[in-house]
């Protein structure tokens, strides 16, 4: 039992959660704000492209949508910004440093993917004698 446990994912409650939400939100607002000063300029395609997906894994994280698949689509993307593009690369480190603690971590309990695919509860209805 404790093997098939490990296959699904818990979703934290109390202090741990609320932390998780908290980094979710920062990492989350911080790609969608970077990423919306980038594409209000005139930016290059391959950075153009980069800001789109990094902006819509912003706002995935934030509500906690398909959490650990998008913390590693931010942990690679920032990773190579950071050995190809020019730029704040102490930054870049550092979001896609959250962005691989977020997927390895888990959305937390407040998250549209507890919501979704956490454990549920199902009462079977009492027998008529």
């Amino acid at each position: 039992m404790r093997a098939l446990r490990r296959l699904y994912s818990t979703f934290t409650g109390g202090w741990p959660g609320a932390g998780l939400l908290v980094m979710r939100m920062v990492v989350g607002c911080a790609l969608v704000v970077r990423t919306g000063w980038r594409l209000w300029g005139e930016a290059p395609m391959n950075e153009a492209v980069t800001a789109v997906v990094l902006m819509g894994a912003g706002c995935l994280l934030m509500i906690g949508m398909w959490t650990r698949v998008t913390g590693s689509i931010v942990a690679v993307t920032e990773i190579w910004k950071m050995l190809t593009m020019p730029g704040d690369k102490w930054l870049w480190l550092l979001l896609g440093t959250m962005g691989a603690a977020v997927a390895m971590l888990g959305p937390g309990l407040w998250s549209l993917d507890a919501r979704l695919y956490g454990w549920k509860r199902v009462e079977a209805p009492r027998r008529k004698k």
